[in-house]
């Protein structure tokens, strides 16, 4: 399965420099196309099946077609869950086992075994049920540094990474886990922005395989820490995050891919659907929060 595809379904989408642009404010080189096709990106097999799982909570109508497929992403990413990747940031440089990755295969199997449990679908549950458990344990013991007291990028490094805050979002440990309480500590010191933004990463060349330019704080990372400001029962920090972000969107509520607190402005991609995911996941938690305390 390839991480990206053509809004039409395309499956080729090479990448070209078009040397002759000069880019927005000199912004070059300019691309077109996406060379992120040809890598292997762990995470998308976890999105698939957890949408699969989502939409059978909500009453889409299933197929039989759609729990087949299913089925078939499982066994195929049986066997590369183990290799490295290169992660939901599309790194170009060589490819690692980063912790994120490594989750989302964790969610994708839990997703089927959830699956069988609560819709009755047929599938061989207790052997997903033993994947599932090697790859939590895995996690644990590679992807956790008790020095830090702290989550990490990938086995091995000392850095920490944004997309780790959605351990506790896709319920792989309870909010109040106190490796939990060490990573978002450990986040909010290391990656907070100006403004009260977050940066996905500290930028590394050794990651990224190109020359690390300054980027701006990620609009999304900044939502999924709300997000986990509602889960842990911080609500006045998470309804902080989310006027801080809808105060950033344009005079018709669309948000860019980042924010440059240093010029005041959003930057990247624009309009990006990423932040607006992860700013819905926002509302949601504090409305279900909200609920809680209410009952």
């Amino acid at each position: 399965m390839q991480a990206v595809y053509g809004l039409a379904g395309e499956h080729r989408l090479p990448e070209m420099i078009l040397p002759w642009l000069p880019g927005y404010e000199g912004s070059a080189p300019v691309r077109i196309g996406n060379a992120a096709r040809t890598q292997l990106q762990l995470d998308v097999y976890g999105e698939a099946l957890d949408t699969f799982y989502v939409a059978r909570r909500i009453g889409l109508t299933p197929s039989p077609e759609g729990w087949a497929m299913a089925q078939t992403l499982l066994a195929h990413l049986e066997e590369i869950w183990r290799e490295p990747d290169e992660g939901i940031w599309e790194v170009r440089g060589p490819r690692r086992h980063f912790v994120h990755s490594k989750l989302m295969v964790w969610v994708a199997f839990d997703r089927a075994v959830r699956t069988v449990e609560e819709f009755g679908l047929g599938g061989p549950v207790e052997h997903w049920r033993k994947v599932r458990s090697e790859v939590f344990a895995e996690i644990c013991a590679q992807g956790f540094d008790p020095v830090l007291g702290s989550f990490v990028q990938s086995y091995g490094s000392r850095a920490v990474d944004a997309s780790l805050l959605l351990l506790p979002l896709m319920g792989f440990l309870p909010p109040d886990d106190p490796r939990i309480l060490g990573t978002v500590a450990a986040i909010e010191r290391e990656l907070m922005a100006d403004g009260g933004l977050l940066l996905r990463y500290r930028p590394d060349a050794s990651v990224e395989g190109v020359p690390p330019t300054e980027e701006g704080a990620f609009l999304a990372c900044t939502a999924w820490l709300g997000e986990v400001y509602a889960l842990q029962g911080r609500r006045e920090e998470a309804l902080a995050v989310l006027d801080r972000l809808v105060g950033l969107a344009n005079d018709v509520g669309l948000l860019a891919e980042e924010y440059d607190p240093k010029l005041r402005r959003q930057v990247g991609n624009f309009p990006q659907a990423f932040s607006h995911l992860a700013l819905v996941g926002l509302f949601l938690a504090l409305s279900e929060e909200a609920a809680s305390v209410r009952s």
